[in-house]
């Protein structure tokens, strides 16, 4: 068995789950999700939770087992939570502003790069403060990137990213809250002997 497949999921009050022919849709606060999963994965709905079993032990559907039992729990936790990521934007003279529910960002390139909105997606720009700007070497905005679908949130952040990832050298650039960039040595100046 499924070491993750074989766990039950909470459904917790006020969350809505149908089974339609290989579709599951979860409906709660946030809005509502759908995703069809394998003829081989059999889906089952009891009063406050959702179990997931598998038809054969084949290697593929033990897999399957496993990501969608994954796939279901994310959904519920999005349409009752909802997800986020935290984009930072590093550099001096980079900038992001909202328009409408777009970005437009000025990034060092000749142009400036809009952004759209995918459908389920928000977007809030925050400036930091002057003495938090000193303490955080020279981040210039916080982008919340927010959604019900784990998978969109994530995939739409690492396109922002994309964009302008940080370079190895000053670390300028855009990189996802926490992530660790590795720094290069700059040129050395050699010391003639005199």
């Amino acid at each position: 068995m499924s070491r993750v497949g074989k766990i039950p999921i909470d459904v917790p009050d006020g969350i809505e789950v149908k089974l339609n022919g290989n579709t599951v849709s979860v409906k709660g606060p946030k809005g509502e999700l759908e995703e069809t999963y394998d003829g081989r994965i059999n889906i089952a709905v009891e009063k406050g939770s959702i179990t997931v079993t598998r038809e054969s032990d084949e290697k593929e559907v033990r897999a399957l087992h496993g990501l969608t039992r994954a796939l279901i729990a994310n959904m519920v936790i999005g349409v009752k939570e909802g997800y986020e990521k935290i984009l930072q934007l590093i550099g001096v003279g980079f900038s992001a502003e909202l328009k409408g529910k777009n970005i437009i960002f000025s990034l060092g390139f000749s142009h400036q790069i809009l952004f759209e909105a995918p459908d389920g997606i928000e977007f809030e720009i925050q400036k930091p403060e002057q003495q938090e700007k000193a303490q955080f070497r020279a981040i210039q905005s916080r982008i919340f990137i927010r959604g019900i679908s784990k998978q969109l949130v994530g995939q739409v952040t690492a396109n922002i990213r994309h964009l302008k990832p940080p370079e190895p050298y000053k670390g300028k650039g855009l990189r996802i809250q926490g992530e660790y960039v590795r720094k290069k040595a700059g040129k050395q100046v050699a010391t003639s002997a005199a």
